[in-house]
């Protein structure tokens, strides 16, 4: 008999015993609805025996890894559909991602959308065989011959990388379909339940635009076939909002040949960015920081020092000058600490907390770009606490809340991970404990719930990522806090402490819109355009009927001016109904309309974007209204 620990609850089972069925034990409903299991914290096939006393965890599909075991699965049965329609197709890799899967495959010709429909139909068929998927290992040289023989010259590549560690290889079979991999996976292909292809893209070969172009297929899969529908009608839901087309429609950004990957703000994309950068430095100046700018381009010395030319050079942007190598900054950090490097501090300046908007470049290949959420350019909202330890839990609690605030204000809701050391790191273990230890029990302290993501850490140290939701029920990471013992080591960074002896700051560095550029466009599409007052590049259309009209119009722009609105006022030979379409497709918050009613009582005719037709209303009155919207901060 073996002890199996379930959610603290202690049983006994023989050993042997699978995990499925320590599932069906506990219940049927469980037993249906598991899609992989956990022993001792490792993810397992539900098929994997229990051989020893150990903790025990179900996975469905509300969890992460279920997920991931569901949507893998997923990923191989339409391989094995893609083998019965194209017999020549070579296989690369079919990972589980955020949302999905997806394929990618070398094909003997380009993918058409009727031949996603016949995938998907063949994947059905394959689904409702519900075959077995079972796994087996071979020794590397003959998991090679294996896939050699059948041309899989992708999966020969992975194998030989693998070879030398002298490990067996594993596998899963499917009926007439194997395939490499690690697992885990569900129990038979007859457990997915509702799929649907969705995309085919061009994608290299491990990335690289010297290896071959393959075909990218992505698919989603669901245990009911309502999910899929949902999931389906969000992501029509999500077209309409593309933030590209709304910003274009706007006038707010664009981005030219000249500089893919480079945004261009026009001049009502910089009303909305600088009102950002106006809140940021609000917030910040009430929470004590100091505001810095550093410079652009630095040298490779500095990079060098701070770790970034060993751990970061493949993104950053290298040139010459003086015949010295320098980087464009593809991080603010080390310019941070070079000003804290300024001047001798004492125990009592600290913490000291020093924040800045600036604008950093990395490189990202070209098929990863994606309007502003994917950029190579981007201000960052970066700051820099330095303390000492003691404080460390104070100023991480500190800047949870402060993220609270901004995220709340937009009406956004989120979840926090933990972000643990990952295998390109710096530093000693014991740091990164007591570093990983100091952010687990802040975030604690403070009654936040959390998920561990191991191993994701910066290079430099542990971190906590905030996950914001938007109105479509898609996550963003913007915020984090990370955590820093091995910079302030590097930089040889000092304060002297109460005792009079030098001491090492610790560091902390944090975002909280994370990039401004791709926080607008996470709020150009939650909002579909239609930007809450405060926020909105034009607040107030004035839409006169007749050119009799356009002198009363006038006085009216500069009086909402000359109370701190941002109005446009429409004096075209057009008629009314097409002037206010037209200010509704460009989702402006008011409409004021001026006929010769509004002129002889003094008054204006005011629609809103939200509830229609207000009526009339003074001119006094709208203006209270307007700016008590502002001051709020309303919300639609």
């Amino acid at each position: 008999m073996v002890k199996v620990t379930l959610k603290g609850d202690v049983r006994e089972y023989e050993a042997g015993t699978t995990i499925a069925e320590i599932a069906k034990s506990i219940g049927a409903g469980l037993y249906k609805a598991a899609c992989a299991g956990k022993i001792d914290g490792e993810a397992v096939d539900l098929r994997t025996p229990v051989t020893k006393d150990c903790s025990v965890e179900i996975l469905t599909f509300d969890t992460a890894e279920g997920k991931h075991a569901y949507w893998h699965t997923t990923s191989h049965i339409m391989a094995q559909a893609v083998q019965h329609l194209f017999p020549d197709a070579v296989f690369a890799i079919g990972p589980a991602i955020e949302n999905g899967f997806y394929y990618d495959m070398d094909l003997p010709r380009t993918l058409t959308p009727e031949d996603l429909e016949k995938i998907e139909a063949e994947m059905k068929k394959i689904i409702k065989q519900d075959l077995p998927l079972e796994k087996f290992e071979l020794d590397p040289d003959e998991a090679k011959d294996m896939m050699a023989k059948n041309n899989q010259v992708y999966k020969v590549e992975l194998i030989e990388e693998h070879s030398g560690k002298g490990e067996k290889i594993s596998f899963y079979k499917q009926g007439d379909f194997t395939d490499l991999c690690a697992g885990p996976h569900l129990m038979s292909t007859g457990c997915v339940k509702a799929v649907k292809l969705l995309n085919c893209t061009g994608a290299y070969w491990r990335a690289d635009a010297n290896n071959k172009m393959l075909q990218r297929v992505y698919g989603i899969s669901f245990p009911k076939a309502s999910q899929l529908d949902e999931y389906v009608t969000m992501l029509e839901e999500a077209k309409k909002r593309d933030h590209r087309k709304i910003g274009k429609d706007l006038e707010l950004f664009t981005i030219m040949e000249e500089g893919p990957g480079f945004p261009f703000f026009l001049p009502k994309g910089m009303v909305l960015k600088n009102l950002l950068i106006d809140y940021w430095r609000e917030i910040h100046r009430e929470a004590g920081y100091q505001e810095i700018s550093t410079p652009i381009i630095l040298s490779r010395k500095l990079w060098e020092r701070s770790g970034h030319w060993d751990h970061y050079q493949q993104n950053m942007y290298t040139t010459v000058i003086d015949d010295e190598d320098y980087a464009i900054k593809p991080m603010n950090c080390p310019g941070g600490i070079l000003v804290y490097k300024t001047k001798l501090h004492s125990y009592r300046d600290l913490p000291l907390r020093i924040g800045e908007l600036g604008l950093v470049h990395r490189h990202e290949l070209s098929g990863a770009l994606h309007g502003l959420m994917r950029v190579r350019c981007f201000t960052q909202d970066d700051a820099h606490i330095f303390m000492t330890p003691e404080q460390i839990k104070d100023e991480i609690k500190g800047v949870v809340r402060l993220i609270d605030k901004v995220y709340s204000t937009f009406g956004f809701k989120y979840h926090i991970e933990l972000s643990t050391m990952p295998e390109d790191h710096m530093g000693a273990l014991e740091d990164w404990n007591t570093a990983t230890d100091a952010l687990r029990d802040a975030i604690s302290e403070l009654g936040y719930d959390y998920e561990v993501n191991e191993g994701d850490g910066a290079f430099y140290g542990p971190k906590l990522d905030f996950h914001l939701t938007d109105c479509l029920g898609r996550t963003w990471q913007c915020g984090t806090i990370q955590l820093d013992f091995q910079l302030p080591e590097r930089f040889e960074l000092e304060y002297t402490g109460a005792d009079g002896a030098k001491h090492r700051p610790i560091m902390i560095h944090r975002v909280v819109f994370g990039s401004i550029e791709r926080f607008i466009g996470i709020l150009t599409e939650h909002f579909a355009g239609a930007f809450p007052m405060w926020l909105a590049p034009v607040q107030v259309k004035i839409l006169p009927i007749a050119e009799r009209h356009h002198e009363y119009a006038e006085k009216l722009e500069k009086a909402l001016t000359d109370a701190g609105l941002r109005v446009e006022n429409d004096l075209r030979s057009e008629k009314i109904g097409y002037k206010i379409r037209e200010a509704q497709l460009h989702k402006i918050p008011y409409m004021l309309v001026v006929g010769d009613k509004e002129m002889e009582e003094g008054n204006l005719s005011v629609r809103s974007r939200k509830d229609g037709d207000l009526g009339a209303m003074t001119l006094e009155s709208f203006i209270e209204k307007a700016q008590r919207e502002v001051a709020e901060k309303a919300r639609d």
